[in-house]
C-alpha cells in the first residue's frame, strides 16, 4: 500500500522506528544522544549486562569471553567520531528505491569511550591463514528470505587499525539501549553499517565472509545479480543549518532580507575537508565559505560558515565539499539499487521577504 507520494506505509514502519539529525542541530559541535541519527535493521535487544559476555574466537591461539567489567578494565581511548548512515539521501534519487526513506539528515557526531579493537586481536593471537574480522550482533531478524543476526566483516588490516574501538560510552554516558548497549563497535571514517551494535562474538575467520550484509547489502549495484563494489568509506558532503524559519507543514524557509549568517558541517571518511562552497543560485556561482581550525580528530566534522546578503526574491542555497583526496560532492546523484552513498549537494529552497 502507497501514498500519494510514492512512499509505502512499510517504509513509514521503518521512518518511524528510526529517526535522523534535525538539521538545526548541526550548530552542536557533538550531537546530544537523543538527536544523533539512528538505524535499528531488527529489534533493540534486551541485555543484561551481569551476565553479558564479548566471545573472541575463530582463528586465534587464545579464545576469549570478556564481561562487560573485564572490557572496562583494559586501556580506554576516546574518540570524536562523525557517523553516517549509507543510505543517507536514498529518498532524493529518482526511480525511487524502497527502504528506509532517508532525506540528507542520517548524520551525527559522538565522543566514543572504549578499548582499541587491535588490542584484543593480539591478546587472542591471530593464527596464521587468518584474514578477515566478522563481528556479530545480538539483534536477529529477517532480511532477504533469510533468518539471521546482524553481522559485517572487516579485512584483518582494517580490524587492527588503531582507530577501531569497542565502545561502551556515548558523550560520557553508558551507551543507551539503541546505541548498542553494553558494547559496539566503531569503525571512524566508515558508513555506520560497519560499526555493529550489540556486539557479542568477535571471529577471525580464513575465507572472505560472505553473511548478507557483506555481500547483498551494501554495495553499489545498477541490477541485481551484479556483485557490485562494497561501501567502506564516507563520501565527502556538507550540510547547512538551514536559514530563518520553516513553515510548519513544508517546512518550506522564509528569511528576511538583511544579511545572514550561514553555516554547517562538512566531513569525508578518504582525508580532511578542505573546503567548502556554497551557492545562493542553485550552484550556478560559488563563494568559499570559512573554516573552523579547531579540528581535534580525523574523523569528525568540520564547522564551516559564510555571510550572506538576501535579497528578496526566490533562492536555492547549496553547499559541497571537497577533501583532501580530491574528492568533492557531486551536483546530481548517482542511481544505484540501494540507494547508497547519495552525497550530491544540498539544496534549500528559500523565500526571502
Amino acid at each position: 500500500m502507497t501514498d500519494e507520494a510514492g512512499i509505502s506505509l512499510e517504509e513509514l514502519r521503518l521512518a518511524a522506528r528510526n529517526h535522523a539529525l534535525p538539521l538545526e542541530a548541526l550548530r552542536y559541535d557533538i550531537t546530544p544522544i537523543g538527536l544523533h541519527y539512528l538505524l535499528t535493521h531488527y529489534d533493540v535487544p534486551l541485555v543484561d549486562p551481569g551476565t553479558y559476555r564479548l566471545e573472541v574466537g575463530g582463528l586465534v591461539t587464545t579464545p576469549l569471553s570478556l564481561s562487560l567489567d573485564d572490557l572496562r578494565v583494559r586501556p580506554a581511548v576516546e574518540a570524536l567520531v562523525t557517523m553516517e548512515c549509507a543510505g543517507n539521501g536514498r529518498a532524493l534519487i529518482e526511480p525511487h528505491v524502497v527502504s528506509q526513506p532517508w532525506l540528507t539528515e542520517a548524520i551525527g557526531t559522538a565522543r566514543w569511550r572504549g578499548t582499541p579493537l587491535r588490542g584484543l586481536l593480539q591478546e587472542a593471537g591471530v593464527a596464521d591463514g587468518a584474514i578477515e574480522v566478522v563481528f556479530t550482533g545480538l539483534d536477529r531478524g529477517v532480511e532477504g528470505g533469510l533468518e539471521q543476526e546482524y553481522e559485517r566483516s572487516l579485512s584483518l588490516m582494517d580490524a587492527h587499525r588503531p582507530e577501531v574501538l569497542l565502545a561502551y560510552e556515548m558523550n560520557g554516558e553508558p551507551l543507551p539501549p539503541q546505541h548498542g548497549f553494553p558494547l559496539r563497535l566503531i569503525v571512524p571514517g566508515w558508513y555506520g553499517m560497519t560499526s555493529v551494535k550489540w556486539l557479542r562474538r568477535i571471529s577471525i575467520v580464513d575465507r572472505p565472509f560472505d553473511g548478507y550484509q557483506q555481500t547483498h547489502s551494501y554495495r553499489l549495484r545498477r541490477e541485481e545479480g551484479e556483485p557490485g563494489e562494497p561501501l567502506s568509506r564516507i563520501r565527502p558532503r556538507s550540510l547547512m543549518v538551514p536559514p530563518g524559519m520553516p513553515e510548519f507543514s513544508t517546512r518550506a524557509r522564509v528569511v528576511h532580507a538583511g544579511t545572514h549568517f550561514l553555516e554547517g558541517r562538512a566531513w569525508s571518511g578518504f582525508g580532511a575537508i578542505v573546503s567548502v562552497d556554497v551557492s545562493a543560485d542553485g550552484g550556478k556561482s560559488w563563494a568559499e565559505a570559512e573554516l573552523d581550525d579547531d579540528v581535534d580528530s580525523t574523523w569528525v566534522w568540520r564547522h564551516w560558515t559564510l555571510t550572506w546578503q538576501a535579497r528578496p526574491g526566490e533562492h536555492e542555497l547549496c553547499c559541497r565539499a571537497r577533501d583532501d583526496s580530491g574528492n568533492e560532492q557531486p551536483l546530481e546523484p548517482a542511481w544505484n539499487l540501494g540507494g547508497y552513498a547519495n552525497n550530491a549537494v544540498q539544496r534549500i529552497p528559500v523565500t526571502v521577504v
